[in-house]
């Protein structure tokens, strides 16, 4: 203890850390359930599309009773679903209250599920979505609130394609700094460099408000992510050019041999093939 702080002023100082500690549970608490409620309405009209599905399907299958066409409509139907379990297995993943335990996480999976559950949203503002997965370990890390994390990011890189573009999502491993590294690439309008370093700052935010759709606008969502990267003794990297796009990285601690390893930051974000995004002051 300082000798200049006395013990009441030592003790309002760990009470408010220990206030400011359960505000920033609340405030993930209510990202989180922000990113639900905007699901909802996405989530069902999809799965409305594929119950419409199996019910065109079954009705053919009984008007037609030459095996042939009965058959195809038995597959039709069978895929519709699988395409509803997979949304609402997305769904009921996301709402699953995980705590804020850690283990071995197959993140290509988490990236599965929420591309089911924006796919419709993707589609409808033609967003084309390339996801490279590569032969990565499970990373140590709590799939709830990665997922949060993605969810939030891609909401973002939406945004940041208002004519439409192409998503790039790729899982990779770093096997010097043993984590598992995911990246996020749109090609849309880019952040100004004198906006980069505060992106991650609370209720800092680029947009003038939410979008058509409620998205966005209120400078919670990217602190949330860094938050929630850090509490995985992670890192969150920002690369963006204007007119060009942004390139998010995060980096989890791989969870085989030597789970408690930190991660390093690279000096460049790989895009596809050779391709680099110019590097601009960045905040990690």
């Amino acid at each position: 203890m300082n000798h200049s702080q006395s013990p009441t002023d030592a003790s309002l100082i760990e009470r408010q850390a220990k206030e400011i500690e359960i505000l920033k549970r609340r405030l993930l608490e209510a990202q989180k359930l922000s990113a639900m409620g905007e699901l909802v309405s996405t989530t069902t009209h999809e799965f409305n599309n594929v119950l419409m599905a199996v019910i065109n399907y079954a009705r053919m299958g009984l008007r037609h009773q030459d095996e042939q066409t009965r058959n195809n409509c038995f597959e039709k139907i069978a895929a519709a679903g699988d395409r509803a379990a997979k949304i609402t297995t997305g769904v009921l993943a996301m709402a699953k209250n995980r705590g804020n335990r850690m283990e071995p996480t197959d993140l290509s999976k988490i990236v599965d599920d929420t591309m089911v559950l924006l796919e419709r949203e993707l589609r409808k503002y033609r967003i084309e979505l390339e996801f490279q997965n590569g032969d990565v370990p499970l990373a140590m890390a709590n799939g709830n609130q990665i997922q949060q994390v993605l969810l939030n990011l891609m909401i973002n890189a939406r945004q940041a394609m208002p004519k439409g573009g192409c998503l790039i999502l790729k899982l990779s491993y770093d096997k010097q700094a043993h984590t598992v590294d995911l990246l996020v690439r749109d090609h849309g309008t880019g952040i100004p460099t004198d906006q980069l370093p505060h992106i991650f700052d609370a209720f800092y935010t680029t947009k003038t408000g939410p979008d058509e759709t409620g998205k966005g606008g209120t400078g919670i969502g990217l602190a949330a992510c860094r938050d929630i990267v850090e509490a995985h003794n992670g890192k969150i990297r920002v690369q963006s050019t204007v007119g060009m796009g942004t390139a998010f990285t995060i980096r989890i601690p791989a969870a085989a041999a030597n789970p408690t390893a930190t991660s390093t930051v690279s000096s460049g974000v790989p895009i596809a093939g050779n391709e680099m995004l110019p590097t601009s002051p960045v905040r990690h």
